[in-house]
């Protein structure tokens, strides 16, 4: 009985024992309560070391809060800059535009008055007035605008101005004839405007202007011009081509 309680106790079948201090518990917390707030003394000595060495003393706190206001005031001069860019783009742009706008009406203008200066050397060079019944026709010019080849077609610029000399005239109505005459192959050749006579109507004075297509074979020699009334003549001008024979 003795040897199975013994082989009991020192076997794995013996029963667990416990060991328990005999440190009261109020001790050892107050012991892990120690231990806790030197490890906080610690912790806050490492902090506040550690500003130090970082420089984030109340004196940098000032620094950096003056730092800020300034990046403030940088900031918002920045945004005072770009705006008055902003404005000056747009002023630029209009500028621009407005500049744009003037060069074409400075363009238009110019157009107007070389337009004035060709009709100022046409009135220029007026010829002396002729026809009858006060109708009378001045400064017919015609001019070909190509060099002449078999089998093609050369334009020719035509313009004429009629006029009416005496002061509170009546409404003249009639028509205007245009032919153009010359030579092909060795054979007398004339041609009118392709669209008939053309109406005729005004007071004072009126310019009429056109283009014909000639054939390239064609010497052409004269035009001339007729301001009809039904079928009475009422004025009649011609003019020859200058160096016809080496223009057609």
């Amino acid at each position: 009985m003795r040897f199975r309680l013994l082989r009991r106790r020192l076997t794995i079948s013996a029963p667990r024992m416990a060991v328990r201090s005999a440190l009261p518990w109020p001790l050892r917390w107050a012991m892990v309560a120690i231990v806790l707030g030197f490890c906080a003394a610690i912790a806050l000595w490492a902090f506040e070391f550690g500003r130090e060495i970082a420089g984030l003393d109340t004196h940098s706190q000032k620094e950096l809060v003056e730092l800020r206001g300034e990046v403030k005031k940088l900031r918002e001069e920045r945004d005072r800059i770009q705006s008055t860019i902003n404005t000056s783009d747009s002023l630029l742009a209009a500028e621009r535009a407005a500049k744009a706008q003037l060069t074409a009406q400075i363009r238009a203008l110019e157009s107007d008055m070389r337009g004035m200066r060709d009709d100022l050397g046409f009135f220029e060079n007026l010829l002396p007035a002729t026809g009858a019944d006060g109708v009378a026709i001045r400064g017919l010019q015609a001019e070909l605008l190509g060099a002449p080849q078999a089998g093609t077609q050369v334009p020719m610029k035509w313009q004429v101005l009629v006029v009416q000399p005496a002061k509170n005239a009546q409404e003249f109505k009639g028509t205007l004839e245009l032919v153009v005459s010359g030579s092909r192959a060795g054979k007398p050749w004339s041609m009118s405007l392709p669209g008939g006579a053309q109406a005729l109507q005004f007071r004072q004075y009126r310019r009429l202007e056109g283009m014909i297509d000639l054939p390239g074979d064609v010497l052409v020699k004269d035009v001339t011009v007729k301001v009809m009334v039904g079928a009475a003549s009422r004025a009649v001008q011609t003019v020859k081509l200058q160096d016809a024979g080496a223009r057609s």
